[in-house]
C-alpha cells in the first residue's frame, strides 16, 4: 500500500487508533472508496472542466443505491425496504446505518477536491427529500417518494431568492390559495438552486400568509415541463458542475395535496433540515482543504528554487505546519461531532449541536480559506493557473466562496451559533433556579 502523503488522509486512515470507527464503518470506506473512485473521482477534472456531469452518472448512481447514502441518518429503512433497497453495496444493512458511515460517504464523495460534480449528484437528493420524509402526508410520500428515493425523478431544494439568502424569514415567494381551494398559485423567484436545472420538482419554501417566518410554509412545486416555470443556469465561480439555477415562477398551479406537513410551519421545517446541510458542507469542505493542503505539500517536496527544495526553506515548512493544524483540529472536531450524532435522538441533537453545527460549517469555511490560499501562494504561478500541476489548488481556492456562502454565509452562521448557545445555557440556568418563596436550605 502507497504511503500517504501527510495531510492527504485522516489519521484513521494512516494507521493511527481511533475510537469512533467499528468493523462496519471500515468495510464501508473500503467498498465506498472503490465504488466512488470508480464512477466519480478519476473522471471529476474532466466533468469539472466540461462543467457538467454526464447523465448516465447520475443513473449509475441511482441504480446501485449510492444516493441514499446521502439522505441523515438513520436511514428510512421502512420505506427504503418497501422499495427492495435492503443494504447500500452489498456492505451496510441500511437498519445498521450510522452518522459515521454517513460522514465516510460525504468524505468520499469530496476526494476530488471538487464539490461541484459530488453536489450535482446528491444536493438535491440530500436536503430535498427529508422533508417530505418527515413532515409530508401519507398520500403526498406515496405519490412522489418511490421515484425519488430510486432515483427515477430528480428534485431540488428551492429557499435562496435574489433579495434574500441567509435571511429566510424574508421570503417573498408567495403561495395563494384559489377561490376554490384546490390550489395554490405560486409567483416569484429562487435564485443559486443547485441541482435546480434538471429537477422534476422542488421542495420551496413559499409565503401562505403575512411576512415574517410564520408566514412561510413548504410546498412540493413541479418544475420541468410545468406552465408558468422558466429556469437557467446560473454562471459561478465554483462548483461549475452542480447545476446552479435561477427559477423564475409565473402563476404556476400547484395542487393543495402537494402542501408538506402544514401551512406557517415551513421556517420549522426548514430550520430543522438545515443541520444535516451544514454538518454534510463541514465534511466535505473540510475535505476539500484536506486535497488542497497535500497536493502543496508533494508539491513542495519535488519543487526546487534557490538551490533547494521548496520543502527546505523554514517559511514555507511554517505555512504548511499553520494551516496542516488548522485542518487536523478541524477534522478531530468533525469527527467527534458525528460521534455525538450517532448518540443523540433527532430532537435533542436539533437542540444540543443546532448552534454548533453553524459553527462547524462556518470553521469549515474559514479553515478551506487557509489551506487553499497556503496552497496557491506555495504552487506560486502554477496555482495561479487553470491547466498543469497547480490547476487542483486554483480549482479548489475558486470553491472558497461556495463553501462560506451557500447553507447559510459565515457571519450569519458564526452569530447564530453563539445566539443559540446563549439560549440553551439559559434555558438550562432557569432549570436549575429555586421557585420563589422556597427554602434557602
Amino acid at each position: 500500500m502507497k504511503q500517504p502523503v501527510p495531510f492527504s488522509e485522516p489519521p484513521a486512515l494512516c494507521g493511527l487508533p481511533s475510537p469512533y470507527y467499528n468493523q462496519s464503518h471500515v468495510a464501508w470506506r473500503r467498498a465506498c472508496r472503490s465504488f466512488v473512485e470508480e464512477n466519480l473521482t478519476q473522471y471529476a477534472m474532466d466533468w469539472e472542466r466540461d462543467g457538467f456531469v454526464p447523465d448516465f452518472v447520475f443513473q449509475k448512481f441511482a441504480s446501485s443505491n449510492m444516493l441514499v447514502p446521502s439522505l441523515p441518518a438513520p436511514l428510512p429503512v421502512e420505506w427504503l425496504k418497501k422499495l427492495g433497497i435492503h443494504n447500500i453495496l452489498d456492505t451496510v444493512k441500511v437498519e445498521d446505518w450510522d452518522y459515521l458511515h454517513t460522514a465516510i460517504y460525504t468524505d468520499e464523495m469530496t476526494r476530488s477536491g471538487l464539490q461541484g460534480p459530488a453536489a450535482s449528484l446528491t444536493t438535491g437528493y440530500s436536503y430535498a427529500i427529508p422533508p417530505i420524509l418527515k413532515f409530508g402526508s401519507q398520500q403526498l410520500q406515496e405519490r412522489f417518494l418511490p421515484d425519488l428515493l430510486l432515483g427515477k425523478k430528480r428534485i431540488c431544494i428551492a429557499i435562496t431568492e435574489p433579495n434574500t439568502g441567509s435571511d429566510v424569514a424574508g421570503i417573498q415567494t408567495t403561495a395563494t390559495k384559489t377561490s376554490d381551494g384546490k390550489q395554490y398559485v405560486v409567483n416569484g423567484t429562487k435564485k443559486w438552486i443547485t441541482n435546480g436545472i434538471w429537477s422534476s420538482y422542488a421542495t420551496m419554501a413559499v409565503r401562505t400568509s403575512d411576512p415574517g417566518p410564520a408566514g412561510l410554509s413548504l410546498l412540493l412545486v413541479p418544475l420541468l415541463d410545468q406552465p408558468g416555470v422558466s429556469m437557467r443556469k446560473i454562471k459561478v465561480a465554483g462548483h461549475l458542475t452542480s447545476g446552479t439555477t435561477f427559477i423564475e415562477l409565473d402563476e404556476v398551479r400547484v395542487p393543495v395535496e402537494n402542501l408538506i406537513g402544514q401551512e406557517g410551519q415551513g421556517m420549522k421545517y426548514i430550520m430543522t433540515n438545515f443541520n444535516h446541510e451544514r454538518l454534510t458542507i463541514a465534511i466535505g469542505v473540510t475535505r476539500q482543504a484536506r486535497v488542497a493542503l497535500a497536493a502543496a505539500f508533494e508539491y513542495c517536496l519535488q519543487r526546487e528554487a534557490f538551490g533547494k527544495t521548496l520543502m527546505e526553506q523554514p517559511v514555507v515548512r511554517h505555512r504548511l505546519a499553520k494551516a496542516g493544524a488548522l485542518l487536523e483540529s478541524q477534522w478531530a472536531w468533525i469527527e467527534q461531532f458525528v460521534y455525538q450524532m450517532t448518540k443523540l435522538g433527532k430532537v435533542e441533537a436539533d437542540v444540543e449541536l443546532g448552534g454548533l453545527t453553524a459553527l462547524a460549517k462556518a470553521q469549515a469555511g474559514i479553515v478551506l480559506d487557509e489551506c487553499a490560499r497556503c496552497a496557491v501562494l506555495l504552487f506560486g504561478g502554477n496555482g495561479f493557473t487553470t491547466t498543469g500541476r497547480g490547476e487542483i489548488a486554483e480549482r479548489i481556492y475558486r470553491d472558497v466562496p461556495g463553501a462560506r456562502i451557500p447553507g447559510g454565509s459565515e457571519d450569519v452562521m458564526l452569530d447564530l451559533a453563539v445566539r443559540q448557545l446563549v439560549k440553551n445555557y439559559q434555558n438550562k440556568t432557569k432549570g436549575l433556579e429555586r421557585p420563589k418563596g422556597s427554602s434557602k436550605l
